[in-house]
């Protein structure tokens, strides 16, 4: 992974709501959540929401499909395992 795609999913995932957003969303599982009910459960104002929203979207770290009138949001759990992968591939290699 490039450092500059790590550390814009670092920077976004830096901020406490989107953080709160995103690990609401990974707990939700593959099908994840959608938009209102994310909005309801967390309070965030609509507004508020869909620009978090937005930032988390442009960091590759969830997606977004229409289903009828309902908009979901998933987690992009590969993306999520290749930032973590990114923080921890030279681990301990200063001790060999």
């Amino acid at each position: 992974m490039d450092v500059e795609v790590a550390a814009k999913a670092l920077k976004e995932l830096g901020h406490p709501t989107r953080l709160a957003i995103f690990k609401r969303l990974v707990r939700s599982g593959h099908r994840g959540l959608a938009v209102g009910a994310l909005q309801q459960e967390l309070g965030i104002p609509n507004s508020t929401l869909s620009h978090h929203l937005s930032s988390l979207v442009s960091a590759n770290l969830l997606s977004q499909n229409r289903e009828g009138r309902t908009l979901y949001c998933q987690p992009d759990y590969g993306h999520l395992q290749a930032v973590i992968d990114f923080l921890q591939d030279e681990c301990c290699s200063d001790q060999r």
